[in-house]
């Protein structure tokens, strides 16, 4: 059994750890925010904090000029405190009441998603004055995670819901769409784009200009395993190609004056973080159908930082078992829940043969949704505490 060579402050920090936790690089964090500037020029970034909902993360990216794509009041206003400005912000999330509506209105929100008539004629009431942004549907096709259902509406919608919202004193600002999370193909951001130009030109019809159109999420993370444990290998410069075509044929639509907003997520902070986990047992044992199968149980797993374990298997690094001899095993979290585990159907990890109880575990690229999905502590099994590199500083 081999390892990849792991160096760096994040791996330094990582060996350092006497306890689990989660052990964010700000540094990388920063350096991948630039190479989304870079890449996307004149883009405004809303740094989706769902995806990372720590203060440090928050306030380190604001310093960097991005804002944020907020879906509740509280986040609002944890991002206000963070040091994110409100005109940085926008409310991105369509389903809403109509008193969040007015808490983040009070709060100084001035721009909205929606994606429904109804929701239009709550904000006419509840923010009066505010700019929307209309989210179309996509069939999420060729994402790990399709968001095709819940959010977004047709182009036909759309075209109707912005004139009913310049109707009621709403200003029509925007189109968003989401091609879908940890989005593998750039054709889905080309029809993507399709889909938007087709839409600005009907609402040019009804004299309605928008400023600008909102690519949503999507930027996938490259450090990623599927379930079946093979490498994720995203075509990053062929996305950004696409995407930066397609900004430019839109502006050839609706003139150069349109703008662009990106929501990345798990883009920014997947691969910049790692939890410090410990074994809790690798035992064998023979199963209803006569077979003997390995299970490695970990002292987290889905309901404490691992809650992705249906689509991926996180990277896992054994420092004090370098090079041993490996068995097959399915990776388990310490829950008594059937769904604290990976796919075991779809394939199983190699883990060294000699793992204790108490031996040190690396989960890589798991800076995403790992804070924000934890419970309050399933089964007594409390959330992992967090904390952060910063240059060669560590941060309890």
């Amino acid at each position: 059994m081999t390892y990849e060579a792991e160096s760096g402050p994040l791996f330094d920090a990582l060996a350092a750890a006497s306890a689990d936790q989660i052990v964010y690089d700000l540094p990388g964090i920063e350096a991948r925010y630039d190479t989304l500037r870079r890449e996307l020029p004149g883009v405004a970034v809303r740094f989706a904090m769902k995806a990372c909902p720590v203060d440090e993360v928050l306030g380190r990216l604001a310093q960097r000029g991005s804002g944020v794509d907020a879906a509740s009041p509280d986040e609002v206003a944890q991002a206000l405190r963070a040091g994110v400005p409100i005109e940085r912000m926008h409310y991105g999330n369509t389903v809403k009441s109509d008193r969040n509506i007015a808490d983040v209105f009070r709060l100084g929100i001035r721009d909205f998603a929606t994606d429904s008539l109804e929701d239009v004629t709550a904000l006419a009431e509840h923010a009066p004055g505010a700019r929307v942004f209309c989210r179309l549907a996509t069939t999420g096709e060729g994402a790990l995670w399709g968001l095709s259902n819940k959010y977004g509406c047709s182009p036909a919608d759309a075209v109707d819901i912005l004139t009913t919202a310049r109707d009621n004193g709403l200003v029509p600002a925007g189109l968003s769409v989401h091609v879908g999370s940890q989005q593998m193909t750039a054709d889905a951001w080309r029809g993507a784009f399709d889909r938007i130009a087709d839409v600005l030109t009907a609402l040019r019809e009804r004299g309605i200009s928008l400023d600008h159109v909102n690519l949503g999420g999507g930027l996938p993370a490259l450090g990623y395993r599927d379930k079946h444990g093979r490498p994720l290998d995203p075509p990053m410069d062929k996305i950004f190609t696409v995407i930066r075509e397609g900004m430019e044929r839109l502006r050839e639509i609706r003139g150069h004056r349109l703008g662009f907003v990106v929501e990345p997520g798990r883009y920014l902070v997947a691969d910049h973080g790692a939890i410090r986990a410990h074994v809790a047992r690798l035992s064998a044992r023979g199963q209803a159908d006569g077979e003997r199968r390995y299970w490695l149980y970990l002292s987290c797993g889905k309901f404490n930082g691992l809650y992705e374990m249906d689509q991926l298997q996180y990277r896992l690094v054994f420092p004090t078992h370098r090079g041993a001899e490996s068995v097959p095993a399915v990776v388990a979290g310490p829950t008594c829940d059937s769904d604290d585990a990976y796919s075991h159907e779809d394939g199983l990890v190699p883990v060294p043969k000699d793992l204790a109880s108490g031996d040190p575990v690396w989960v890589l690229s798991c800076g995403a949704y790992a804070t924000s999905y934890m419970t309050q502590g399933f089964n007594g099994f409390r959330p992992l505490p967090y904390t952060w590199i910063d240059g060669g500083a560590h941060a309890a």
